[in-house]
This record gives C-alpha cells, sequence and structure tokens, in this order.
C-alpha cells in the first residue's frame, strides 16, 4: 500500500505553483509592466523617427522631379523638341550619381530623347506615382517615375489617361535612397535592441528596489505582530520617497507603540485602583454574613459595600464619558451661550464646599464671555479643576477663578477657528506639583505622588483635557508657588463674538471686554464668594 502511494504521479498543476506564486509578486508586475512600456515607448518613438527621415526623402525626391519637369516643360514651350531634347543632354551629362532617368516620345510613341529606350506600359496615366524596375551598371534597383503631358497635346480619355501627343517622362533612381532606408532600419533596429536591453535592466533594478522595501516593510510589521515593538524602518537619509515612506510607517508604529502603552498602563490603573474597592466591599460582606447580629448591620454593611460598587460604576462612566467626548460624539450639542453665568453657576456650587474648608473662593472674569461649545462640558471641566484645588488646598488660602476674552493674534485678525480666545484660569495655593507630574498630570489614571492617600480616580484632568480639546484648545499647567495653576485655552468662533456685539475688525475696540447688555446677580468683575 505504501508502494503505491509512492508511485502516485504528482498533480500536474503542482510544479507550476512557483511560477504562479512569481507573478502574484506586486514588485515583479510592476517592473514588467515598466519595462513593456519602456520598450513600446522606445519602438513607437523609433518608428516615428523611421516614419518621418522615409517620408521626408520620399518627398524630397518627388518634390525634385516635379521641379525638374515644370523646367524641362519651359524649355519645350521656349523651343519645341529641339530644345527639349539638348536640355535633357546636357542634364544627363551634369548628373554625377547617374540616377536621372528622361525619356520624351511622340504622339505615335517614338523615341525622341533621354535615357530610357522604350516607354514603360504601366506608365498610363499623369496623375500617379510609379516604382518601376531599373538595371544600371548591372545592379538592379527600383526608379521613382512620374509622367507628364507637354503642352499642346490634347487627352483622348479623361482621369489623366495618355494615349495621344507628346509625353515626358521624368524619374530618379531610388537605390541609393534604398541603401539609406536599410541602414536607417537597421540602425533604428539596433537601437531598439539596445534600449529594450536597458528596459531589461532598469526593470530588474526597479524589481530589486521595488522587492527590497517591501520586504523591509513585511520583515518590520512582522516582528512587531511577534511583539518585537522596537523594530523600526531604515532610513537612507536622502529624504527620497522611500525615506518619506519609512518615516511615516515609524511614526505609525510609534503611535501604536504609544496607544498600546497607554491601554497597558490604563488597564493596570483600572486593576489596581479597582482591586481595593471591590475587596473592600467584598470583606464588608463576608463580616457581615458571618457577624451581623441584627437585619441593621447586614442592611449598614450592604449600603457600604454598595456605595463601594458606585464608585467602581462612577469610574466606568468617567472611562466611558471620556472614550465618548474623545470620539466627537458630543459635538451636536454645541452652541452659543455666555459662559460667564456658567462659571458663576459652578463657583456658587462650589461656595459651600470651599467654605467647609475654610477655603475662600475669589472670581475675576469680563462681564460677557460669549462662547460656542457644550455648555454641560465645559461646566463639567471647570468644576472638576475647582474640585481638585479646594481638595489639595489647606485651610485660610485662596482658590482664584478668573475668566478673560483677548484677542486670537495680533491686529485682531479673525481665523477660521475662532474670532478671539478665551483662557480660564484656576489657580491654588496647594500642595502642587513636580514637572515631572504635570508632564503626566492628564494620563488617565495617574496620581502624583503627594496626592495618593487623597481620595479619587486620577481621571478628572482626563476629562479636563478630552473636553477641552473637544472645543480646539489646549490645557496648560504650571507651578504658582505655593500651588498649581491651570489654564484653558479655548478659542471663540466669530459667529458667538458677532451674536455677543463684538467685532474683531474694529481697530478703534481698544480691548475685547466691555460692559454687556445682559445682567447678572454679580455686577462688578472681581468678586469674592
Amino acid at each position: 500500500m505504501a508502494q503505491r502511494v509512492k508511485d502516485l504521479p504528482l498533480h500536474e498543476g503542482a510544479p507550476r505553483r512557483p511560477r504562479l506564486r512569481a507573478l502574484r509578486s506586486a514588485s515583479l508586475r510592476f517592473s514588467l509592466a515598466y519595462g513593456v512600456l519602456f520598450a513600446l515607448s522606445s519602438i513607437l518613438f523609433m518608428l516615428f523617427i523611421w516614419w518621418g527621415t522615409i517620408g521626408f526623402l520620399e518627398r524630397q525626391v518627388e518634390t525634385a522631379i516635379n521641379a525638374d519637369a515644370r523646367a524641362l516643360v519651359d524649355r519645350w514651350v521656349l523651343g519645341g523638341v529641339p530644345t527639349l531634347a539638348l536640355t535633357i543632354e546636357d542634364r544627363l551629362e551634369q548628373n554625377l550619381d547617374d540616377d536621372a532617368v528622361y525619356m520624351v516620345i511622340d504622339p505615335e510613341g517614338n523615341y525622341l530623347a533621354g535615357n530610357v529606350s522604350t516607354w514603360p506600359a504601366k506608365v498610363q496615366y499623369t496623375d500617379r506615382w510609379y516604382s518601376l524596375p531599373d538595371t544600371r551598371a548591372g545592379l538592379r534597383g527600383l526608379a521613382e517615375i512620374h509622367a507628364y503631358r507637354l503642352p499642346g497635346t490634347e487627352l483622348t480619355h479623361t482621369a489623366g489617361q495618355l494615349d495621344s501627343g507628346y509625353r515626358l517622362l521624368v524619374g530618379r533612381d531610388m537605390r541609393a535612397r534604398s541603401i539609406l532606408r536599410r541602414l536607417l532600419t537597421d540602425s533604428l533596429l539596433w537601437a531598439w535592441i539596445m534600449v529594450t536591453l536597458l528596459a531589461v535592466s532598469g526593470a530588474m533594478l526597479v524589481h530589486r528596489i521595488f522587492r527590497r522595501m517591501v520586504k523591509t516593510v513585511a520583515r518590520t510589521t512582522s516582528a512587531i505582530a511577534h511583539g518585537d515593538l522596537n523594530r523600526r524602518m531604515p532610513l537612507v537619509g536622502n529624504g527620497d520617497e522611500m525615506d518619506q515612506v519609512a518615516e511615516a510607517i515609524n511614526e505609525m508604529l510609534d503611535r501604536i507603540v504609544r496607544l498600546m502603552d497607554g491601554v497597558r498602563e490604563v488597564s493596570n490603573s483600572i486593576a489596581h485602583d479597582l482591586r481595593t474597592p471591590i475587596t473592600r466591599a467584598r470583606t464588608q460582606l463576608e463580616d457581615a454574613a458571618l457577624h451581623a447580629q441584627d437585619a441593621d448591620e447586614l442592611r449598614a454593611a450592604i449600603e457600604r459595600a454598595v456605595g463601594n460598587l458606585d464608585n467602581i460604576t462612577a469610574v466606568f462612566e468617567a472611562l466611558l464619558r471620556i472614550a465618548q467626548i474623545e470620539t466627537g460624539a458630543r459635538r451636536s450639542a454645541f452652541a452659543t451661550f455666555d459662559l460667564r453665568p456658567v462659571l458663576f453657576d459652578v463657583a456658587e456650587l462650589y461656595e459651600a464646599v470651599a467654605e467647609d474648608h475654610g477655603i475662600r473662593l475669589a472670581l475675576d472674569m469680563d462681564d460677557v464671555l460669549p462662547f460656542y461649545g457644550d455648555r454641560s462640558l465645559i461646566q463639567q471641566a471647570v468644576a472638576n479643576l475647582l474640585d481638585n484645588a479646594i481638595k489639595f488646598s489647606p485651610e485660610h488660602s485662596t482658590v482664584h477663578l478668573a475668566a478673560r476674552l483677548s484677542p486670537l493674534v495680533a491686529r485682531r485678525t479673525v481665523t477660521p477657528a475662532g474670532g478671539a480666545m478665551l483662557t480660564v484660569e484656576i489657580r491654588d495655593e496647594g500642595i502642587g506639583m513636580t514637572d515631572e507630574d504635570m508632564a503626566r498630570a492628564t494620563e488617565r489614571f495617574f496620581r502624583a505622588e503627594k496626592a495618593r492617600n487623597t481620595p479619587g480616580s486620577g481621571l478628572g484632568l482626563a476629562m479636563v483635557r478630552a473636553i477641552v480639546q473637544l472645543h480646539g484648545g489646549d490645557i496648560h499647567l504650571a507651578t504658582h508657588n505655593p500651588g498649581l495653576s491651570v489654564r484653558l485655552h479655548l478659542p471663540v468662533a466669530s459667529s458667538a463674538l458677532t451674536e455677543y456685539g463684538y467685532d474683531p475688525f474694529d481697530e478703534d475696540m481698544p480691548d475685547m471686554t466691555r460692559t454687556s447688555q445682559f445682567s447678572h446677580q454679580h455686577d462688578t468683575n472681581s468678586s469674592v464668594l
């Protein structure tokens, strides 16, 4: 049985698989297309040269024959047959190339002058060119011939047929031009062969370069797919298209690595931050199940466990909300509104919290703060910053909330991003952050070492950053000595400025602040809650 299996013939298509795989190569197809296109374009170019050169020679011969015939006709008109015959003899004597063909016959077909003894039987019309065999010096060739009717004779038939009258035959032997044609044809043929060899060499070079580039990309991506995240595309260093592709791929890989590191850090942070409340909730429920004396103790333990689980749910809701904001799904809620009342509402909300901690809340805002965006998201961002400022500020300190409107660029130039810049700043006098902590403060679940023992999940500033980026702005953290200063730079749309009476193009307007026609319960620019 094993012997029979061994003797079975192979499938007919098996040996062809390497060829099929070779034809599937994109680099091979590209190089073949390049070579074929180069060869076809070269042969078309050489055919054009050949056709143009041969056509020029033929036209030159025809032009010379016609000019010669007109001159002979003029001699015929001046002196008749003797003058014409004498002129033909002179031209034959002066024809050093021995390529001229002349013949004159009378109406009966008798020879009168020339170097041809018999009128060719095929030459019957005056409106056609004839190529006839010609023998000179023992060599056979072709002669380009044209017949002419001499003035004073009449046609007996139409269509230029020569049946009677004096007739003139003028031609040129084409042997030298035939030799030139063969030389030109051979030269162009060898040139095409050389160009084709160059095309094949170029196609092989293109195939090698393309294959090397594709293999480099394939090796790099394959190594990364197998876990080597440090592999990158090599750069030649000359700044060509291959370097641009390599730089783009490397930038993409760096971005992927950063995202993966971020996902890994977020996963670790989730596992670390949620393990404690989950373990605490489980311990409380287990302890209540074993040691609870009555229903009240059991209910209290369940409520504490539910509170811990609510904190976990809040963390996940915050993560989903950040993801929703980063995808831009909240842009549909954008509208024009005055930000000043929104900031006052947030300040009033945190006034009681600040008083409980013995902290003073100071406000410094313009009379009107026109803005285009999501009211609730901006309110949440400011609330997160105020909550952090109050949480990390010592007793008897001051938290400042300021909001100013300023021109976006010099001379109040309006750009597509907006007509002005709104800056919201929250300053505190708390524990502050180091430069390293400020660089990572907006990352999800990041908490500085000084804040490890305070309640929170590390998502507040990440939420603020997502909201600010949704509105096209940026967030800036700086040391306040003591404390921390957080600034939100938000561009204001020109339509929002116009709706609230601002004219960014007005050069006479000294600044972007003015007394608003809208009133609020706080009627001073600077106040303390």
